[in-house]
């Protein structure tokens, strides 16, 4: 029994120092956690309801310890941290489930058979560690394909581990690679013949030992019941409990030989293995900060993977010989690369360097099996072998950042492929990428992608809106517009503007066709009936959380219809959302409707980013009014005019010039320059500055004697939201949360889009009511001329610098 547990420690030291090397610590402590839960409190629970002695588990410890498989749970938990979502996380669970589970039952019936023959023995010791034994594998086996994947998709849910391990992160090893590949988990077909054989035979001995059960005493006497009544005879209660302390805490010569093993192991985990480790992580370190600063992270990765093929790992004295190297050789690979600093680039066209990297490529076809290798991928190939796999066809470009797990080299390496494809390297240099969070971009807000725009964002405020302050951020590159806007805010700082939301709803337009136009209208009509449209809401509402449709406008051409629906979204700007819940509404339609034809989801009646008297007359979005009362002296001294002037300039442009011009939801001095800054600051979609920006800003004389300035916006159409699209950025995130109004609303969903939409409109009367007090007071060019960029080119007294050439006679 002293080597059994001698042995028993060894093989559990040895199952977590290989899953230590093998998997990252969440693994091994999800799995080795759970595990030991599974294993010796359910087991536990089980023996304890069949009133087994508890004391007989001083010696079925360490044979738990030889039943322990942490491999099972560990490969189940890689499984899950490679997903990129939590949605993942579960398939990747059930998948791994259905390939382990026939393995693993076929496992459990024969180390179950195996360890039950123990039972028929006949020597009391083993075949109580026996039932032991048995009793954990059958509920290890259930709770390993019940309630270990539920509690393992609710740590990973809770903790948020799936939105740190995305598509782009790095393998933690190979075996994470591996564990994608279903043929990893299949066993031998001849090992699982051998096994079911096993289990046969094993089946009829214990049928043929166990058949006449009632006829042997000797099995009657060894029973879990009969051994559970043998400490009630025992005397008391009390000498019971004394019994088993007394049991647990005797030291003998067998326990001083497993504490002496274990106290060998910690030391030699604690002091050894670990010292080796840190000793290893100091050295990189030192190398990596005494390397010139020319060799990024990223170089390291490409340039070390070029001599890690043969082997799954690498040693780490290769790892500093080929630092060294590079260093020496200065091996730098002359990629297009802008930091935040521009002027710290260096790009040349050709370089001795990069001829020597192109020598070291690898052929195509070597290059391929790298690429195709799971456990290496394109991480292991450099820049420009990746190059190279892509201009043949092997890596789509759009997948670059994909495909070598990084998504700044991706960047990089595509800005290197078009650089040599345009002749634009040069031009390139001045764009900056590094520094970027494009993991928050792929997949949601950008494709192929080189670059990003850093784009002024000043601020206007504080905004007065109902009774609230607001400092209104705005990106624009156009000089003057947030000294404007600004003006306009510190003129309403004293009266304040209220704001109020009169519509709610977002529109999709699909346009349907019918054989005939006797048949479009019979369906036209039948979907303006109230309990039809119950039908179609019910549909279109399952579609989402949040969407519900409110109303459908339908209108009739020949034989199309163009339905136009009109839907809450939360606090998204919800076209995705609506467009959803649309095309499910039209399949149960066309249910009922089969001669249907469904041309397109959109058919241009939404409207969607073109300029539609259907959005200024009906609304779309957010439809918004503000107003305010400006006092006489506001106007006189922060404005520069005075209240009957600008009511005239208003009227004369806003209302009389925008009929002149045919304007549709123009009637306005400039909203659609704050609304585009306002957007571009918080992530909407500037494009649908079209409809958002319609807008009519009205003035008139106020108060006794007409001395104050009445002044509103109407807005029917902002298309905005605070959750999706843009929004999700870091930084359009952040002028989101200026405003307090950053992701969806718990508590009353839709109230921070409503918010954002009416300190847009807001914004947009304070712009008004400076632009146009600006016109009246003549005071535009001179704005713009100290405050634009025309100031550097343009001398301020042209007078001074014209220049007037000499007459000639019959030429001037």
């Amino acid at each position: 029994m002293t080597i059994i547990r001698s042995l028993a420690v060894l093989f559990g030291y040895y199952q977590f120092c290989r899953l230590r090397k093998l998997d990252n610590k969440y693994i091994l402590g999800i799995a080795g956690l759970f595990t030991v839960f599974s294993s010796f409190i359910f087991t536990s629970t089980v023996i304890n309801l069949f009133r087994i002695d508890v004391t007989d588990l001083k010696d079925a410890l360490f044979f738990f310890l030889l039943l322990i498989d942490l491999s099972k749970a560990a490969m189940l938990a890689r499984l899950a941290l490679n997903a990129s979502s939590q949605e993942e996380v579960k398939t990747n669970i059930a998948r791994g489930i259905s390939v382990l589970g026939p393995t693993i039952t076929l496992d459990t019936i024969v180390e179950t058979l195996v360890i039950g023959v123990g039972t028929l023995s006949g020597v009391h010791r083993l075949e109580m560690l026996s039932y032991f034994a048995c009793l954990s594998v059958l509920v290890n086996y259930v709770v390993f394909m019940t309630f270990y994947p539920a509690c393992l998709s609710l740590i990973l849910e809770y903790f948020q581990l799936s939105r740190t391990t995305n598509v782009y992160a790095k393998k933690g090893s190979a075996l994470i690679a591996r564990a994608l590949k279903e043929e990893h988990y299949r066993s031998n077909p001849v090992v699982q013949r051998v096994k079911i054989i096993m289990s046969a035979g094993l089946m009829m001995v214990h049928v043929h030992s166990r058949w006449p059960l009632r006829d042997h005493t000797h099995h009657d006497n060894i029973t879990p019941l009969a051994v559970g009544e043998h400490i009630a005879l025992n005397g008391t209660e009390e000498a019971a409990v004394h019994g088993y302390l007394m049991r647990w805490m005797t030291l003998s010569a067998d326990h001083i030989v497993i504490l002496i093993l274990l106290l060998a192991l910690v030391v030699k985990f604690v002091f050894f293995e670990n010292k080796h480790e840190l000793t290893e992580q100091l050295l990189t370190t030192e190398i990596i900060e005494k390397r010139p600063n020319y060799l990024k992270k990223e170089d390291r990765r490409r340039n070390y993977s070029s001599f890690s093929l043969e082997s799954e790992k690498f040693s780490y004295e290769s790892y500093i010989a080929h630092e060294n190297a590079l260093i020496d050789s200065d091996m730098i690979d002359k990629e297009v690369q802008t930091d935040c600093f521009p002027e710290i680039s260096d790009v040349e066209s050709s370089s001795p360097e990069d001829d020597r990297m192109s020598e070291t490529c690898r052929s195509l076809e070597e290059c391929l099996k790298i690429y195709n290798d799971t456990d290496l991928g394109a991480t292991s190939l450099s820049d420009d072998e990746v190059i190279m796999l892509v201009e043949n066809k092997h890596i789509p470009a759009y997948q670059l950042e994909k495909a070598v797990e990084d998504p700044e080299r991706g960047v990089g390496i595509r800005r290197r492929i078009i650089g040599s494809q345009a002749n634009i390297t040069k031009a390139l240099v001045n764009l900056p990428y590094k520094n970027y969070n494009y993991d928050q971009v792929m997949g949601a807000c950008c494709e192929n992608v080189i670059g990003y725009l850093p784009i002024p964002v000043g601020y206007a405020g504080p905004l007065l809106l109902d009774s609230k302050k607001f400092y209104v951020p705005m990106a624009t590159t156009e000089g003057c517009l947030v000294a404007s806007t600004n003006r306009g805010c510190r003129a309403l700082m004293q009266c304040g503007v209220t704001s109020s939301v009169v519509g709610d709803g977002m529109t999709r337009g699909p346009v349907v066709r019918f054989p005939s136009i006797k048949k479009a209208s019979e369906v036209m009509k039948w979907m303006q009936m109230p309990e039809n449209f119950i039908v179609m809401k019910k549909h279109f509402d399952s579609s989402s959380r949040f969407a519900r449709l409110d109303k459908i406008l339908v209108r009739i051409a020949g034989r199309y219809l163009f339905i136009r629906f009109v839907a809450r979204t939360g606090d998204a700007m919800g076209m995705n959302m609506i467009s959803k819940g649309t095309e499910i509404s039209l399949k149960a339609v066309q249910q009922i409707f089969p001669e249907m034809e469904i041309l397109s989801l959109s058919g241009n009646f939404c409207t969607d980013k073109k300029p539609a008297a259907v959005n200024w007359i009906e609304g779309r979005g957010k439809s918004v009014v503000c107003e305010a009362v400006v006092p006489a002296n506001v106007v006189s001294t922060i404005l520069k005019t005075d209240v009957h002037t600008l009511v005239d300039v208003n009227n004369s442009k806003n209302m009389i010039g925008s009929a002149i011009a045919g304007s549709i939801g123009g009637f306005n001095a400039h909203a659609a320059n704050i609304v585009t800054a306002v957007f571009i600051a918080t992530g909407q979609d500037p494009a649908q500055n079209v409809s958002s920006s319609n807008c009519m800003t009205l003035m008139e004389p106020w108060g006794t004697n007409g001395e104050d300035l009445y002044i509103s916006c109407t807005m029917p159409s902002i298309e905005i939201g605070t959750v999706g699209g843009g929004t999700v950025l870091q930084a359009q995130g952040a002028c989101l949360d200026v405003l307090g109004v950053k992701g969806a609303n718990i508590e009353n969903p839709g109230e921070n889009a409503s918010q954002l939409a009416r300190i847009v409109c807001g914004t947009v009367l304070a712009g008004e009511l400076s632009l146009m007090s600006a016109l009246a007071a003549g005071h535009l060019v001179k704005s713009h001329l100290r405050h634009n960029r025309s100031r550097t080119v343009l001398p301020t007294d042209f007078s001074q610098h014209l220049i007037i050439p000499p007459c000639k006679e019959n030429n001037v």
